[in-house]
């Protein structure tokens, strides 16, 4: 199930990417036809255990990613992404995808505020300005990290 959950994978997360660079958001269209897709590609695989494992995994991306949502101000976007990814990839493979994000997302964070950093300094802007914590306030995309993670777990299994 794995191997076959590769294509349809990175079509969706290349998607997803390329719409929140643009427009800082993952649409509808895109994750919620994906993540009943995944349920039941398993349940054509692998039966009642597939749909267990998919429901898992949606379940675990929920969980996971939804505790960022509602305490840290992740977008809803990337939660219904994550979900998805877990119908497609299970528990145990999702597990392996959110920590290689985690390290996907602190390397996109710190070119994201090097990008900022650089934008400012083109624009002259003050000096006091360039803290850190300011260069974080608008909206980052994280789709990146979690496309970068999800892709590299199907290698690290």
């Amino acid at each position: 199930m794995h191997s076959f959950a590769w294509w349809p994978t990175l079509i969706v997360v290349a998607v997803a990417t390329v719409t929140d660079l643009r427009s800082r958001r993952i649409p509808n269209w895109l994750v919620l036809p994906f993540l009943p897709l995944g349920i039941v590609v398993s349940a054509w695989f692998h039966g009642w255990h597939g749909v267990v494992q998919s429901l898992e995994g949606a379940g675990l991306g929920i969980l996971i990613y939804g505790i960022f949502y509602w305490k840290f101000g992740m977008g809803a976007g990337d939660v219904k992404l994550s979900a998805a990814i877990g119908a497609w990839i299970g528990p145990s493979q999702l597990l392996i995808a959110i920590v290689l994000t985690a390290l996907a997302g602190g390397v996109v964070i710190l070119v994201w505020a090097a990008c900022r950093a650089v934008l400012q300094l083109l624009h002259r802007e003050r000096r006091e300005e360039l803290a850190f914590g300011r260069l974080l306030e608008s909206k980052m995309p994280y789709a990146p990290a979690i496309a970068i993670g999800t892709l590299m777990s199907f290698f690290a299994r």
